[in-house]
């Protein structure tokens, strides 16, 4: 009830080998079942819950739980016989679960079979349900699957309805993240129906929902860094008391020892001597690398303030352009100052986004939480972001990565990475140029991602430099190609707090290949 599951697992075991009793083992295994599948150990699970005997009071909730492991692994024909056998159950009894989330589940299995009425006609039941027991938020995310429905059958009309609705509940609740989806959704409807401008704004709420949901994490990082904090400063405190408790000992017996005492105050006074000449060896160290340190943050303040004003004056002198032509009218160069200012916008931004990540690096403030990820889905999502870049450019991007290449790293840094990298890629790249993404496994251990195109390459200069640990800003190569080297630097950082590999092989006028290479499982030890 805790939701200790390794104390769980713990105990149920010491339970089963001490006990025969077959009701007691029945619970035992059906708890080690439930954390397992808790911690995402799916097949553990699935074992355990498909020990326990068929007399077991609730082994409605033994199915259940495997029909759902069964729907996480993707396994939807398997999941949809455990779901039917719950639908079966009678209404009238209260069984503790929800039937609508039975429904649904069986939905979106006949989703992923392609067996559309079946998905809709169990899609629509949930929803209703869902709507009559007034549960918010799970009917936001059963509209948002009834308009995926829809949409894979490029049946818009009915699928718009949907996303609307789920956009409009989602005013009415707190949670960051289906307010996030939810928008996204509504701007990628507005921009398949060339509705731009509406698009825009959905985008524009989409990222304050993003922001807010990085905010509330953030607050919850720092409180636990003042609790710390404040445990560390009690510790001094009671440092402190034994000390002077001491001292006070050490007075009473003062004249007792105080031959002993001229002794060791000769012992101490060598001892701080030696203790003073290698604080002021340390002192003197440090103070060289803050130095260092304070000469390559004023190179970056320089060049990022450089940039940032480049940025705010083009983006006065084409709002000036913009005025004009809003006054005559012209609408196709108003199309084209609107994309100049999205671009230097988010230009801007990405530098932004940049610095505030690297800030957070160098005072030890990011968290780091990895675990186990399918490479090509988060490939897919950080390209979808970019995907007007590269059709400004008519870049022809492929993500070539297998569904089956998995890595072990922390979720939010590693799309810090690839967002940089792709946004390199595509910065270098030419008109009509090709962006590739792929895998090499030479390694047990390693799973090697490449970023490859075919753009302005750089010299063997150049890619020496960049793979130096220092921090070496980047100078501009011309006015549309600027960059202070941030992106990169921060990438190679958070790849190496990843324990991954960094390298980049490239030719001047043949393009680039960044190759970074990242744990493939979790390190044992």
């Amino acid at each position: 009830m805790k939701k200790n599951w390794d104390s769980t697992l713990v105990y149920s075991m010491k339970q089963l080998s001490t006990t025969n009793n077959k009701d007691l083992i029945d619970y035992c295994y059906y708890f080690r079942g439930i954390s397992f599948k808790q911690k995402k150990l799916l097949n553990e699970a699935k074992k355990e819950l498909n020990t326990i005997s068929n007399n077991f009071l609730f082994y409605y909730k033994v199915r259940l739980s495997l029909g759902e492991i069964l729907l996480d692994q993707n396994e939807f024909k398997n999941a949809i016989s455990y779901f039917q056998e719950i639908e079966k159950l009678p209404e009238d009894v209260d069984f503790g679960f929800k039937r609508s989330t039975v429904l649904h589940n069986l939905g979106i299995s006949y989703l992923h079979l392609n067996q559309f009425d079946k998905a809709e006609t169990y899609l629509l039941k949930s929803s209703e349900l869902q709507l009559l027991n007034k549960d918010t938020i799970d009917l936001i995310g059963s509209y948002a699957d009834i308009a995926n429905l829809y949409y894979v059958q490029y049946k818009d009309k009915q699928a718009i309805p949907y996303f609307e609705k789920a956009y409009r509940l989602s005013k009415t609740i707190s949670d960051f993240e289906l307010k996030r989806k939810a928008a996204l959704n509504m701007a990628v409807v507005e921009e398949n129906r060339k509705n731009f401008l509406a698009a825009l704004t959905y985008r524009k709420e989409y990222e304050q929902w993003k922001d807010s949901l990085n905010d509330q994490n953030k607050v919850w990082e720092i409180a636990q860094f003042e609790k710390k904090h404040a445990i560390s400063q009690k510790q001094k405190e009671i440092s402190l008391l034994e000390i002077e408790n001491k001292l006070k000992v050490a007075e009473m017996n003062g004249l007792f020892y105080s031959s002993i005492l001229l002794s060791l105050l000769l012992g101490v006074g060598i001892y701080f001597y030696e203790q003073k000449v290698k604080s002021n060896k340390i002192i003197l160290a440090q103070k060289t690398e803050l130095n260092k340190l304070n000469t390559t943050k004023d190179k970056l303040f320089s060049v990022v303030s450089h940039d940032l004003r480049s940025a705010v004056n083009a983006l006065k002198v084409s709002n000036t352009k913009l005025s004009e032509n809003l006054e005559t009218k012209n609408i196709e160069n108003l199309e084209k100052l609107l994309q100049n200012n999205s671009a230097i916008a988010n230009g801007t931004y990405n530098l932004l986004d940049n610095l505030l990540h690297w800030a957070s690096l160098q005072t030890n403030q990011s968290f780091f939480n990895k675990e186990s990820m399918r490479l090509f889905f988060i490939i897919e999502q950080i390209a979808y972001n970019y995907k007007p870049l590269m059709f400004d450019k008519n870049i022809h991007f492929e993500n070539k990565v297998s569904k089956n290449d998995w890595v072990y790293a922390d979720q939010e840094s590693l799309k810090i990475i690839l967002r940089n990298l792709l946004d390199n890629a595509i910065k270098f790249s030419n008109q009509n140029g090709l962006i590739t993404l792929y895998t090499l496994n030479r390694d047990e251990a390693y799973c090697d991602l490449v970023i490859e195109d075919n753009g302005l390459g750089m010299s063997e200069t150049k890619r020496q430099e960049l793979l130096k640990e220092t921090m070496l800003l980047s100078k501009k190569k011309n006015e549309d190609v600027i960059g202070t080297g941030l992106g990169l630097q921060l990438c190679k950082s958070m790849i190496k707090k990843n324990e991954g590999r960094f390298m980049i092989e490239s030719k001047e006028g043949k393009g680039t290949k960044i190759i970074v290479s990242l744990h493939k499982n979790q390190k044992n030890g």
